[in-house]
């Protein structure tokens, strides 16, 4: 699909589905943002600290069923895949809005378990059908496509929080509003554009490429430090909030400009093209035919050839794998428990943050979620440039950049379990790095290891570290271990206030993060030849495009 276009509105319209793919990221972050409304929730609903974190499993329990997400992404369109994402969560969130907002009765417990589930599996979809498509699209760039695009789904926490702080002062109700409809019409605009494309052929295309990002890059920082400027200014009522809301809707749009610049760059160029593009047509149908000829001359091969050729084809690390193959390998295991040691711990921190805060003496934990979610943009989107520069220079292993952001992350464990004076943002932007560099460098890495063929399937299965991190960690180990230490309240609900709510919490997360480091290190080493042959074919790539 697309090989029959022009070249300059082929070119186009891939930028143009990547601004709409970044547009999606910007609004399907939702699943980070519980600690906005997790506290109306709690208190409407009567809840102890261990039912309402089960609550929040529930929410990640809905990217468990991103299995069906992967499943699909073989099968059906990418604008279908969107459509179904974006159905479900307005279904999902607006049932929550409806709640929070006293529309409706609370619902019973195990119904809410199903509409938070269904508003989480949302995402899954959201994701898939950017992630795949992109990845694909620009797959000699796979770093700087996931760190944008990871970077801005940890920015999304960040814009909805500041936007509804802005607009509506931080009501619950009116923040489970903008969940619900905002990414609606976000996707339906993506629905439209979002297609795969064929990737760049030349190493001409694929420097114009690492430009295009390089701006993509410029933007996403500046949303970044202006999101940041604005929760510390502190100013959030009146004309101000309305103006910052205005300008950041002309950030987050002004990627537009790309597509455009593409297209009347690739029409300049497209005269000076043709002909060599017929040459190489010829001599491509002449190598095809000489090798047909010398086919027909070949003997049949006899069985006990065809069994070693068979044996042969067993993919090795690089190859295509279905999923099968891939959870047959010892890497994929290495890979999927060193994320759950990232993800799961760094999700306690997120889904717990209402809490976290309100122990250490903060009524408004506000600025914490927000800081999280741009600290883990800066993690995402300059690691997945850093990692790449790094394979293209030197063949660095992807997974090296995991091991050191999880030892970071231990140190800000350790950091949040002293209680210091503003030990609480200090832990925030380090949990909220590290947790954004694991998102960024796995994804890549993922597709690196084992293949882009059946990409979305092998991408959903890591992502079941999600919910099953969300479970040992946020549910399990800070439920039990916080309602331990907490005072019952009237009305069935509980709270503890003091340094020792979650002080066990956060070294038990710490002992977990160096676990994780050990992994990612035993994976740096079992893949370094892998790495090592991208090293040496993105350089190889180079030359060609010199002698045109």
């Amino acid at each position: 699909m697309g090989f029959g276009r022009s070249s300059s509105s082929s070119s186009a319209l891939k930028w143009l589905g990547f601004v709409t793919a970044v547009w999606v990221q910007a609004i399907s972050g939702n699943n980070y943002t519980f600690s906005n409304y997790s506290d109306a929730l709690k208190s409407l609903m009567n809840l102890t600290q261990l039912e309402l974190n089960s609550l929040s499993v529930a929410k990640d329990v809905g990217k468990a069923f991103g299995i069906l997400a992967g499943l699909a992404s073989d099968r059906l369109a990418t604008p279908v895949i969107l459509l179904i994402g974006c159905f479900e969560g307005l279904i999902g969130y607006g049932v929550q809005w409806l709640v929070v907002s006293r529309t409706i009765q609370p619902l019973p417990y195990w119904q809410m378990c199903i509409f938070l589930c269904l508003g989480g599996n949302s995402t899954t979809w959201m994701n898939t059908a950017v992630l795949v498509t992109c990845i694909r699209n620009f797959r000699r760039n796979r770093g700087p496509v996931s760190g944008i695009l990871k970077g801005y789904v940890g920015l999304s926490t960040a814009i909805f929080t500041d936007v509804c702080t802005a607009l509506f002062s931080a009501d619950p109700a009116s923040f489970l509003v903008l969940l619900s409809v905002v990414p609606f019409a976000v996707c339906l605009t993506a629905v439209l554009f979002l297609r795969e494309i064929p990737p760049a052929a030349s190493a001409a295309e694929e420097n114009e490429e690492s430009r295009y990002f390089a701006v993509f890059n410029i933007v996403a920082v500046v949303v970044a430090v202006y999101l940041q400027s604005y929760d510390i200014i502190g100013v959030k009522t009146g004309a101000i909030s309305i103006a910052f809301a205005s300008v950041l809707l002309v950030l987050l749009a002004s990627p537009i400009a790309i597509p455009f610049h593409a297209y009347v760059r690739s029409l300049n160029h497209e005269e000076d093209a043709e002909e060599p593009l017929l040459r190489s047509e010829i001599a491509e149908e002449t190598v095809v035919v000489g090798a047909a000829a010398a086919a027909d001359n070949e003997l049949p091969p006899s069985p006990k050839l065809l069994k070693e050729e068979e044996e042969k084809k067993r993919p090795v690390l690089g190859d295509e794998h279905t999923i099968v193959e891939a959870m047959l390998t010892v890497d994929f295991w290495v890979l999927f428990v060193s994320f759950l040691c990232g993800v799961g711990t760094g999700l306690a921190v997120m889904n717990n943050m209402g809490q976290i805060g309100l122990a250490l003496g903060y009524t408004d934990v506000s600025i914490f979620v927000s800081m999280t979610s741009i600290w883990g943009f800066f993690g995402r989107i300059l690691s997945g440039t850093i990692s790449e520069h790094f394979i293209k220079k030197y063949g660095t292993p992807r997974p090296l950049w995991n091991a050191a952001s999880q030892i970071i992350m231990a140190v800000g464990y350790l950091v949040m379990a002293l209680a210091m004076p503003g030990s609480l943002y200090i832990g925030s932007m380090v949990v909220g790095v590290c947790y954004g560099v694991r998102l960024a460098i796995t994804v890549p890495t993922a597709s690196e290891l084992f293949g882009l063929k059946y990409y979305g399937l092998i991408y959903n299965i890591l992502v079941l570290n999600l919910p099953l991190g969300s479970f040992l960690f946020s549910g399990l180990l800070a439920g039990l271990l916080y309602d331990a230490q907490a005072t019952p309240t009237p009305g069935g609900g509980n709270t503890c206030v003091g340094a020792h709510c979650f002080r066990l919490i956060f070294i038990v997360m710490a002992i977990t993060s160096i676990v994780g480091v050990a992994l990612d290190i035993l994976l740096a080493f079992r893949t370094k030849d892998i790495y090592a042959k991208i090293h040496g074919s993105k350089n190889a790539k180079k030359p060609s495009g010199n002698h045109r």
